[in-house]
């Protein structure tokens, strides 16, 4: 009797243990959220495909009617970032809020596009925004968390005015501007500047608040 109590214990771990691998994409996404966009790409170098979830809340009491008379839903969104093991995902890193409705106001502009890229094991978070260009941001995991590592940005569509791009590691800012008043799209002549950043920690993921607050081009 007391053998079979012992063996018990360790029966019930084990199918627990079997279950938790078997967990899919769906199976990460909180009560009151709903899967907005599901992306797949390696993300730690294993030769299989993690799983990027945007999520978003679907509180009923942040469905308005913006000013052109038309109902919206401002709920915010978030991210959800598991690792594809070889019998199902585990949860990487996760951040329930940290961007905007798609539907939120930009006034004279419209609201720019949100969509994740995967670049050399790199997750990025890229936003476009037409011919007013795109800016990203470039997290890697390292840590046990992903890690802004870069951040780029691109002023202009078919004629760049100017790009920036950081470097968190080696701290180090590249700014290029036009010079070529009269550049029709790919014969832009860039002015580069090279400047140190001061940064004390690596900011993470799964700690931004906001990604619309996140003025990293400030470094």
């Amino acid at each position: 009797m007391k053998k079979s109590l012992l063996i018990l214990p360790f029966f019930l771990l084990t199918i627990l243990g079997c279950k938790a691998q078997d967990r899919e994409p769906s199976d990460f996404i909180p009560k009151g959220y709903a899967e907005f966009e599901k992306y797949f790409g390696d993300l730690n170098k294993d030769g299989l495909d993690d799983c990027v979830l945007i999520i978003k809340k679907t509180d009923t009491a942040n469905i308005v009617t913006n000013r052109f008379d038309k109902k919206v839903d401002r709920n915010r969104r978030g991210i959800v970032v598991l690792f594809k093991k070889e019998k199902g995902y585990e949860l990487a890193n996760k951040n329930y809020s940290c961007f905007s409705s798609e539907n939120e106001d930009g006034g004279v502009y419209f609201p720019p596009e949100l969509w994740i890229d995967f670049e050399r094991g790199n997750l990025i978070v890229h936003y476009g925004h037409g011919r007013y260009g795109f800016w990203r941001y470039i997290f890697r995991f390292q840590n046990s968390n992903f890690e802004l590592i870069g951040y780029d940005e691109s002023n202009g569509g078919v004629v760049i005015s100017s790009e920036t791009s950081i470097n968190f590691l080696t701290k180090k800012k590249l700014i290029r501007e036009n010079t070529n008043e009269n550049a029709e799209g790919g014969d832009e002549v860039f002015k580069e500047t090279w400047d140190n950043i001061e940064i004390e920690a690596l900011i993470k993921l799964s700690e931004i608040k906001d990604f619309d607050e996140l003025e990293v081009y400030n470094y």
